[in-house]
């Protein structure tokens, strides 16, 4: 199979059809052999009911329902475990993404042997304020803190080798992160594409000011997973090591100073320097303690999904 599109979705049922008919005629136009992944997280409307009849007019066009909403970063880790296509594409269901990019990113993968394509838009249809210019500053932040030169991170629009999605964990709300995932897995073929954004048709966005915030955290997160997330008592250990020398330190001047410089002079206990020796020490042990307990908990972690598929269309 040449192409799995994985296309998560929330209550997009005016735009499904619509869509639907615009991805066939690009992949019939291409002579593609593809699929057609839609994973619903938790509509309320009748997505569902709209995808159940695609499915039963075409077997290319899968779907995965969810028994409430779990969150994009949930949906495509379903939608990659489903896929079987050399290449997968991800897009949003809202009309915003242009399925006639589709081509170019399946050469790109294919033929420029890039591990993963990530679209630009690099001319946006939606608010200025409350999402143009917070993204720009998200995606330097990232950029900055990953390594990784993307200028739109946050873009539905991607295409990856099949190994790329099946050697990464999209979890939480890391599906904004996907290619500094990839990076962190060994895929280092990373590129980007000029994409057209469109404005939206229909609806209205499930995302608010909000997301940004909590990209905010995940980006501190990932940094940190990527760092240390394999050998957490590399940080912990290392930070309890210099707490437990300072603590040392300052005890072992605290009793040369007592036994043979001025042992008629004030009492341990009554210098400050006794307490922040101590306060040293403890938090030493603590950090020490936090890196043992981090292994631990490695070594005992068993992969599980954390979401709840209701029904399938076409497994």
């Amino acid at each position: 199979m040449n192409i799995s599109i994985v296309i998560p979705l929330l209550n997009e049922e005016e735009s499904l059809n619509e869509l639907y008919r615009w991805i066939a005629s690009v992949m019939q136009s291409n002579g593609f052999l593809y699929e057609l992944i839609f994973i619903d997280d938790g509509s309320t409307d009748g997505s569902w009911g709209i995808i159940e009849k695609l499915s039963s007019e075409n077997s290319a066009v899968k779907g995965i329902r969810f028994q409430k909403n779990y969150g994009k970063s949930q949906a495509l880790h379903a939608g990659f475990a489903m896929a079987k296509g050399d290449v997968i594409i991800t897009m949003d269901a809202d009309l915003q993404d242009n399925p006639e990019e589709i081509p170019e990113l399946y050469k790109m993968i294919t033929e420029e042997n890039f591990d993963l394509v990530s679209g630009w838009k690099k001319k946006r249809y939606d608010s200025i304020l409350s999402k143009n210019m917070p993204s720009k500053l998200f995606n330097y932040a990232a950029r900055k803190t990953s390594g990784v030169k993307l200028h739109d991170f946050n873009c539905g629009l991607k295409a990856y080798k099949k190994d790329v999605v099946k050697s990464i964990e999209v979890t939480g709300e890391m599906h904004r992160y996907i290619p500094v995932l990839a990076k962190n897995a060994g895929f280092s073929k990373i590129s980007e594409k000029h994409v057209l954004h469109q404005a939206r048709k229909y609806g209205t966005t499930k995302f608010g000011a909000e997301r940004f915030i909590r990209g905010f955290l995940d980006l501190i997160t990932i940094w940190f997973l990527s760092k240390f997330g394999k050998r957490p008592m590399h940080l912990f250990g290392a930070w309890g090591a210099v707490m437990l020398m300072v603590g040392f330190l300052l005890a072992l001047y605290l009793g040369i100073d007592k036994l043979f410089i001025s042992p008629h002079g004030r009492l341990i206990a009554e210098r400050p320097q006794f307490f922040i020796a101590l306060a040293a020490m403890i938090l030493g042990t603590q950090l020490f303690l936090a890196g043992f307990l981090g292994e631990l908990i490695l070594r005992s972690k068993k992969d599980s999904r954390n979401y709840i598929i209701k029904e399938t269309v076409n497994p």
